[in-house]
């Protein structure tokens, strides 16, 4: 009894903040809490949420995506890589009224890539976006997750170090419990009228 009431109570915290900020309960939820267990799960959220909510303002939105998309892409894990990549592409879409050059499908089949691999294919792709100026922080990350370099101990390090943590956490979730995609893990999820362009434009684009 004290079990099933802990892991309710674990669900509910687990579920409340992407609730109220995404506008729906992700998927990978449960999981989290069946693979840590409901206290380490509600205190390992509790701490990390907020300082993912601190990088989102440090960095904005569309570095923070790019950034949680490659890490989820050199992880393996399907669902952060959708739920990130379609994150990007609707910031992408709303901040230049164009379409990202790869749609979120085509940047999930990178997976599986070789690191270097990757790196080069998704810098090839924020090239075509016009976003150079993301480029150092996707060769930082890729340094940094594979301990090519260690922390320096500036604030932006320390980030980027964060998100490596947190998302092999989410990741290994993800991977292991086989979790299907859901939808845009971001609070632009909740733009109906933007998704509902986006998906235009992609239909338009592939047609």
């Amino acid at each position: 009894m004290a079990v099933t009431w802990l892991n309710r109570l674990a669900l509910a915290v687990l579920d409340a903040a992407p609730r109220r900020m995404w506008g729906f309960s992700p998927r990978l939820m449960p999981v989290l809490a069946e693979r840590l267990g409901p206290a380490r799960s509600s205190a390992w959220f509790m701490s990390n949420m907020p300082r993912y909510q601190r990088t989102l303002k440090a960095f904005g939105p569309l570095r923070t995506h790019v950034l949680a998309t490659a890490i989820s892409l050199r992880n393996g894990c399907r669902y952060c890589t959708l739920g990130h990549a379609t994150a990007l592409e609707l910031i992408y879409l709303r901040d230049r009224d164009k379409l990202f050059p790869l749609d979120e499908n085509a940047i999930a089949e990178l997976g599986g890539m070789e690191p270097d691999e990757l790196r080069r294919r998704l810098g090839d792709a924020l090239r075509q976006a016009g976003l150079e100026e993301e480029l150092p922080w996707l060769d930082r990350l890729f340094e940094l997750a594979a301990n090519e370099r260690t922390p320096d101990g500036g604030p932006d390090d320390a980030r980027l170090a964060h998100l490596i943590d947190m998302f092999a956490v989410l990741n290994a979730c993800g991977i292991a419990g086989n979790v299907e995609p859901d939808q845009t893990h971001d609070e632009i999820n909740k733009d109906t009228a933007l998704k509902e362009r986006y998906s235009r434009l992609r239909a338009e684009s592939n047609a």
